[in-house]
């Protein structure tokens, strides 16, 4: 098995000797993996590479002061595009994250895999996994280094983004010296912190607090006082007005509850779809209970698709999640 740092070369020497990339991130991206894209598609531009940028939709509205972050194209609403041989998947812990934007790989198409997700499978031709990294966007930090380019504002903030979002604001158990360290040198480079923290931490729109209040007057507790759970709707959404990323740090309240291990919110797809969002207190692994229905992520925070209804979603998850305290 590859050390980290031959990993490292591995993938510099992909990024040099090839073309014409597709650079895609999960369904339903968050500042990580927009982010991470537009990282990759920075350094693609500082080394005079074609490429394109795509997500299966579109990207949260919080995250268009990044650096060319309308170039990242939105399938729903994209013209075919052809097919890649050369693709760079980043923060997708399984192929299947990719979603429908691969329609555009080559059936031969040699793919790059970027991840920090401890249930990576290691589905690329190359692979640069760290499961440690507190973010995909520390990876690139890393990554990065290994190019003579000139870092700049744009570059840094993009970093700093991805670092901040996923380690909660440098509060979650991930946030480890590295990380800061890293984070002393974008400051340096002028990333505007606090500015950032607000728009992307404390800010909410009107949507968000509406489908919050929806999601609350669900808030149900096991009799242990151990699980927590909310869900939401398609109609709440609508009612609301509310966007998949208006659904960002909901799980975070039934989990904050004192006493709560695990908590949890569904969110009704359609009458035979939930998205499941586990967060854990440190008790349970949720990556690996996350599996169980074929999802992934990482210990303390990660998801799963199940195609069931509401009503049966529950009480199958709520009996892992007693399983595994």
């Amino acid at each position: 098995m590859q050390s980290y740092e031959q990993s490292l070369q591995q993938t510099r020497k992909y990024l040099l000797e090839h073309d014409d990339y597709l650079v895609v991130s999960h369904v339903q991206p968050d500042g990580d993996a927009v982010s991470s894209t537009l990282a990759v598609g920075w350094l693609l531009s500082c080394l005079g590479k074609k490429y394109t940028m795509i997500n299966e939709g579109p990207i949260p509205t919080r995250m268009e002061y990044l650096w060319h972050s309308s170039d990242i194209v939105n399938m729903s609403t994209a013209e075919s595009l052809g097919q890649f041989s050369n693709v760079i998947c980043v923060d997708c812990a399984d192929f299947q994250r990719v979603g429908m934007t691969q329609r555009y790989f080559a059936e031969d198409a040699l793919i790059v895999n970027i991840d920090h997700h401890p249930t990576n499978n290691g589905y690329g031709y190359v692979n640069l996994i760290k499961p440690d990294a507190a973010a995909t966007a520390e990876i690139l930090f890393d990554l990065l280094k290994m190019f003579e380019v000139e870092w700049n504002i744009d570059i840094a903030t993009a970093i700093y983004t991805g670092l901040l979002t996923d380690t909660g604001g440098f509060r979650y158990s991930n946030t480890s010296s590295k990380v800061m360290s890293a984070v002393s040198e974008l400051l340096a480079l002028g990333v505007n912190g606090p500015e950032l923290a607000e728009t992307l931490l404390e800010e909410m729109t009107l949507p968000q607090v509406k489908v919050l209040n929806r999601a609350l007057d669900t808030l149900q507790l096991s009799p242990e006082g151990d699980i927590a759970w909310v869900y939401v709707t398609p109609q709440d959404m609508m009612d609301c007005g509310a966007a998949n990323e208006d659904l960002e740090g909901i799980v975070n309240y039934p989990r904050n509850i004192r006493g709560v291990e695990v908590g949890i919110l569904f969110k009704v797809i359609h009458d035979h779809a939930v998205k499941v969002s586990l967060r854990s207190a440190g008790k349970v692994d949720v990556a690996a209970l996350a599996q169980i229905f074929g999802g992934g992520g990482h210990t303390r925070a990660a998801g799963a698709r199940i195609e069931a209804a509401l009503e049966q979603v529950i009480p199958q998850v709520l009996k892992e999640v007693r399983r595994y305290l």
